[in-house]
């Protein structure tokens, strides 16, 4: 018998909505690897119900006997677990470039997106997970989200200016990695479509060749619709 491989992933107060960047990435990146799974939805102050796994948030992986957690280590996990299916990271000079991918997705484009998004991320998500939500983001960021929220469109720019060098590259060919996706296409995707899922408005056309690759990675794992 098979295992049901389960994945703990954020959801808000609408449980069908899920819109972890991290969790998107180990979402992909099984599915790359063609293991089926099955979702388990969590919120931000469960954190009880993740404690069995040594961690106070997701995503968390359960493999059999195995837990997992930590997107990282998770990706990690399912290429030596699962050899046979497709590599998550190709030769060693793209592991090593994945490591800067993700870099400046954390350091670069997860900040430019959050501004903008944070402030509606707080009113979908589940009244208990509210106050940690402001408390926590607020702090972090030195500003309050009704802060945020004004400055939207001072905010823009930034997140418009981290989209280049993306765009560029998916002009030039149809993956970041190119001719076929691997993890790092799975760290990049994992924040945009944090942002798409969030953001109150469009952040992007629907002709841009970033929407298009985000369509084209849907698709071809299977998970578009």
């Amino acid at each position: 018998m098979s295992t049901v491989r389960k994945l703990y992933d954020l959801a808000a107060a609408n449980t069908a909505l899920r819109f972890s960047p991290y969790c998107w990435r180990i979402k992909l990146a099984m599915a790359h690897k063609n293991l089926s799974f099955e979702t388990i939805p969590w919120h931000f102050t469960d954190k009880d119900e993740v404690a069995f796994a040594g961690a106070s948030k997701v995503p968390i992986l359960i493999d059999g006997e195995t837990i997992i957690h930590d997107s990282q280590s998770i990706a990690e996990y399912l290429e030596v677990t699962y050899p046979n299916g497709p590599t998550l990271f190709n030769d060693p000079a793209t592991r090593a470039l994945t490591k800067f991918v993700k870099n400046w997705t954390e350091v670069t484009l997860h900040p430019a997106i959050a501004r903008l998004v944070l402030p509606n991320i707080h009113a979908i998500i589940a009244p208990k997970d509210q106050e940690y939500f402001r408390r926590t983001r607020e702090a972090f960021y030195g500003e309050t989200l009704e802060v945020m929220t004004g400055k939207h469109e001072q905010y823009l720019p930034a997140f418009q200016a981290a989209l280049v060098p993306i765009r560029n590259t998916l002009k030039a060919q149809q993956f970041l990695a190119g001719s076929g996706p691997t993890y790092a296409d799975h760290i990049v995707f994992g924040a945009l479509q944090w942002a798409k899922l969030t953001s109150t408005v469009p952040l992007l056309e629907a002709d841009d060749p970033i929407a298009l690759w985000m369509h084209a990675l849907l698709e071809g794992y299977g998970l578009a619709g």
